[in-house]
């Protein structure tokens, strides 16, 4: 069997109702650019990956080309590509690709919904929601803008019992503000997950802080970084590979097995994107945290069927390849609907408010270190005011331009 040709196919499909209105379409910008790669065979077989990236130019696949896909076996190619030369390597064995990796340890795979940076109100939406459909674990990027203590009473509220939330910090605080934070979060059993609390080389401030607090952390492995100087540091509790080449994913994942480390994978994308991951969790001993996407975020998809969340989990796909059908009808159709020039943005202001009863007007996302001179504010609250034709937002975004944060005059 030898690779013919490979299509590569930008798509930008719709994203759900939910995250299009109240201005939380700024927070979901760009999370649906997607690519579709195509992979032809002599056979007439066809593999199919998909990965939320950027399309690449075709010069990246041009070497494959009359290769057998059985070269490329653990290769070092992104996720979209080497998910597509997985899904046409199966098929040609009548085997699901997790063979091709290891030996299969789990039949399911804990996933966890995802959401944007939101207000506590519009957070409590988004756990409801995943818990409908059958999550039991949320990931958020947190914001200096809201508060990541009143977004945890708010899920609270509306979450059931042994709901999780994993909160992304983002890498940019000091130990000592985020000491503070997190002792406040440990009152609350909902809060799961810290992902990077501290910049990546404070590999002190991590093992510090892995001393001192309850909550597990989580390592997000940089890409082109196997995460195993960390990992002999002792830094986390867990280590998250996110976007890495698979062959890159199940050297890092089996040498955290050997250590008895939790590895966490993140592959964002549709519906193959998440069965691509879901196979490689099948095969890594200590893949026993929760697998992150981003197919609940997509009402478009170019697959027949979507994978199913029951009880937290999803089944390992059992069928030939990633053993998904592809709607070739849907993947056409997204295809010719794919805008040459991403669709510009409505422009917003932000109207941050402060525990004072004050109020500013701000960039979408702003400064609050730089405003306030701290790094986290307890009671701090945002949002957002989308260009509605008015004098007065007009007058406001022209003066947010040239003079930056001012104070809403009452």
């Amino acid at each position: 069997m030898k690779i013919t040709d490979i299509e590569i196919i930008p798509i930008r499909p719709r994203l759900y109702d939910r995250n299009r209105t109240r201005g939380r379409e700024i927070r979901f910008s760009g999370i649906n650019q997607r690519t579709i790669f195509k992979v032809h065979t002599d056979t007439g077989l066809v593999g199919y990956g998909d990965l939320r990236c950027a399309a690449p130019p075709r010069s990246a696949v041009e070497s494959l080309i009359g290769c057998s896909p059985f070269d490329f076996v653990h290769s070092d190619f992104n996720p979209g590509l080497g998910g597509a030369l997985y899904d046409v390597m199966g098929k040609h064995l009548d085997v699901p690709a997790h063979k091709l990796m290891g030996q299969k340890v789990r039949d399911a795979v804990s996933c966890a919904a995802w959401t944007a940076r939101s207000s506590p109100a519009d957070f409590a939406g988004e756990i409801k929601r995943a818990a409908l459909q059958g999550y039991r674990v949320c990931k958020m990027h947190t914001g200096t803008f809201y508060d990541v203590v009143e977004q945890t009473k708010a899920a609270e509220e509306v979450a059931p019992e042994g709901f999780r939330l994993h909160f992304d910090f983002n890498g940019i605080q000091s130990l000592s503000s985020l000491l503070a934070t997190i002792r406040e979060l440990e009152d609350h059993p909902i809060v799961g997950y810290i992902e990077d609390p501290l910049p990546k080389k404070d590999l002190d401030g991590w093992c510090r802080l892995r001393d001192q607090v309850r909550i597990p952390l989580v390592f997000h492995v940089p890409l082109g970084f196997g995460g195993l100087y960390e990992l002999g540091a002792g830094v986390a509790d867990t280590y998250l590979f996110s976007g890495m080449a698979v062959g890159e994913t199940l050297i890092s994942g089996f040498a955290c097995a050997r250590a008895n480390t939790q590895t966490l994978l993140q592959l964002t994308g549709g519906t193959l994107t998440k069965a691509f991951a879901l196979h490689i969790a099948a095969v890594l001993p200590t893949a026993t945290g929760h697998s992150i996407h981003l197919d609940d975020q997509y009402a478009d998809d170019i697959v027949c069927e979507r994978i199913p969340v029951k009880e937290g989990s999803s089944p390992v796909p059992e069928g030939p390849g990633l053993g998904i059908e592809v709607d070739e009808d849907a993947l056409a159709q997204l295809a010719a609907d794919c805008p040459k020039v991403p669709e510009d943005l409505p422009r917003h202001v932000g109207i941050v408010r402060l525990p004072d009863g004050s109020r500013l007007y701000t960039s979408p996302i702003p400064p609050i270190t730089q405003m306030t001179g701290r790094e986290e504010v307890r009671g701090i609250g945002m949002d957002l005011w989308e260009d509605d034709s008015s004098e007065k937002f007009e007058q406001i975004f022209q003066r947010l331009e040239k003079d930056g944060p001012f104070e809403v005059e009452e």
